[in-house]
């Protein structure tokens, strides 16, 4: 397997040492550890030594399809599940043996948990009631709170009054409301539409740069992680696979299952050349990645986005091939091009960029720049 892993940020051999110097990062898990038994009797290893550090004010998204570990973490986080084995911080105070409401931490889960009875104010206040702050605080609070989420106008409604959206927001200002150091979110947009997702998305992100809170989000949807995260740990078989920006884990993809859970992919199989070169279909490419560690020969899997190929005459330089059907899908076309030794990759051009005749069974050159190619598997 080619690439690093941000090793700042996960590392499955951290010790205590290690542990104690990514305390100053801000909330720190270090070797969780959390086993389930199945219906069968089998042993689930649902957190399996995972180690992150999470920045202080960061936007942080777990990301990753069912049954990969995130929810289980993000509940050990709370404190609503009880880790086998590690320690998690928050700054230098260690808070996985605090009971849930003693953390400073809250949780808006998918259902949004709200009170029917209550109205939109008496809900944002029920936190801060139950602490015995003064009414006067409670008042404020309540107050920036609702404008913070844009629903100091609709303070006296109940939630069967309110659109999915507006009762995502409530859920969002009482959490807020007591002022955690870190907020945890679980899929906390999956119950609404396409299109209010993607406002609720901007929100989301306008609320956690304008309080300044640490926010911990649990997603399936890449999507949904590219456009909000600072940084991304995508998740499988319970341990992060790579922590990193959205640009890191978009162009720069530690292995095969991150390139292919992220995005449209192309995988074209072919070897090592001489150098930092991968030769496919018997055209050697440059790459922009350190290939040191394969020999002269070896397998490899190159991975590449669908909108990094380009399309040229036949009989350039590149991969020849065979347009089997193209669509024009408005800001783009789809092409789907067959190699000869069988591969398919998909082409994602603008209209503009095409400078080629185009139809199905024509003939055309594959063109994908060195720092456009990823080899992701051996």
């Amino acid at each position: 397997m080619i690439g690093a892993v941000d090793s700042t940020a996960v590392d499955s051999t951290v010790g205590r040492d290690r542990g104690v110097a990514l305390r100053e990062s801000g909330l720190t898990i270090n070797r969780a550890c959390k086993v389930f038994r199945s219906a069968e009797g089998k042993e689930v290893r649902a957190i399996d030594d995972v180690s992150l550090a999470i920045c202080r004010g960061e936007f942080f998204v777990m990301l990753g399809p069912s049954g990969c570990g995130k929810t289980t973490l993000l509940r050990s986080i709370a404190g609503l599940e009880t880790l086998d084995a590690g320690e998690i911080y928050l700054d230098d105070r260690k808070i996985d043996d605090l009971p849930p409401y003693e953390r400073p931490v809250n949780t808006v889960f998918q259902s949004y948990a709200l009170f029917p009875h209550m109205t939109v104010e008496q809900n944002v206040a029920f936190g801060l009631e139950m602490e015995r702050k003064p009414k006067k605080e409670i008042r404020k609070t309540v107050s920036d709170m609702l404008d913070l989420v844009h629903l100091g106008d609709i303070a006296s409604r109940r939630p069967d009054q309110l659109s999915g959206g507006q009762q995502q927001r409530v859920a969002l200002a009482r959490a807020l409301a007591k002022s955690p150091q870190v907020l945890l979110l679980d899929e906390s947009l999956s119950a609404l539409d396409f299109k209010l997702r993607r406002q609720m998305q901007v929100e989301l992100k306008r609320i956690q740069r304008e309080t300044g809170v640490t926010f911990v989000f649990v997603t399936h949807d890449q999507e949904e992680a590219l456009s909000m995260a600072d940084r991304i740990a995508v998740f499988s078989n319970g341990r992060p696979e790579q922590v990193g920006t959205p640009e890191q884990i978009y162009n720069e993809p530690v292995n095969r299952f991150v390139a292919d859970f992220i995005g449209d992919i192309n995988f074209i199989e072919g070897r090592k050349g001489r150098g930092d070169c991968v030769v496919l279909e018997e055209s050697t490419f440059p790459i922009a990645q350190d290939l040191s560690g394969l020999a002269e020969g070896d397998r490899v899997c190159v991975a590449v986005r669908p909108e990094h190929i380009a399309l040229s005459a036949p009989g350039g330089e590149g991969i020849q091939g065979t347009v089997t059907w193209l669509t024009f899908m408005g800001a783009h076309i789809s092409c789907s091009v067959l190699l000869s030794d069988g591969t398919t990759v998909m082409a994602r051009l603008t209209p503009s960029s095409v400078d080629v005749p185009l139809s199905p069974n024509a003939p055309v050159t594959v063109v994908i720049g060195a720092e456009r190619m990823r080899v992701v598997e051996r």
